[in-house]
């Protein structure tokens, strides 16, 4: 009878351990998962505004016209990717970030503006190297974080 009981009892918890066990790792799964969506949301909304206010201020020296972004969008964007990404990344977010300002000097804050004095085709992807630099740098951190992705990419893609 006692063997049955001892039998019994180990059963038992051996069963709750691994009910336990298989919780904790199922929880830790489910938060990995999560922070992993919230990263591509935060990455995929970035890379879309800087697409489009570049887009968009490439068109406006073309035109010779005024143009306006919200750029507390963007900074938004920036401060939701901070608080999901992993430090490697958060670091080029902080570079590209720094490179998108200065590619902003060159062609809306100074001397050349769409309006007084635009650049021309090629002297605005000239000032858009820096940031599509930075950016092949970023997506390959980004990569790198997600997916182990050792190689990266080599080229930039959108912009």
């Amino acid at each position: 009878m006692l063997d049955t009981l001892v039998t019994t009892a180990a059963g038992a918890l051996s069963a709750t351990a691994g009910v336990l066990v298989g919780g904790i790792v199922t929880r830790r799964a489910q938060d990995r998962q999560w922070i992993r969506d919230q990263q591509l949301a935060a990455y995929q909304e970035l890379f879309s505004h800087y697409a489009k206010f570049t887009m968009e201020l490439r068109r406006a020296h073309g035109e010779r016209r005024g143009w306006d972004y919200d750029w507390g969008e963007w900074s938004a964007a920036l401060m939701r990717v901070s608080l999901v990404a992993p430090t490697e990344v958060a670091g080029e977010v902080d570079v590209f970030g720094r490179a998108i300002d200065s590619f902003l000097d060159q062609v809306e804050r100074g001397e050349r503006t769409p309006v007084r004095n635009p650049l021309s085709p090629e002297e605005f992807e000239q000032a858009r190297q820096v940031p599509a630099q930075a950016q092949v740098r970023l997506v390959n951190a980004i990569r790198r974080s997600l997916s182990n992705d050792h190689k990266g990419l080599l080229f930039g893609i959108g912009g």
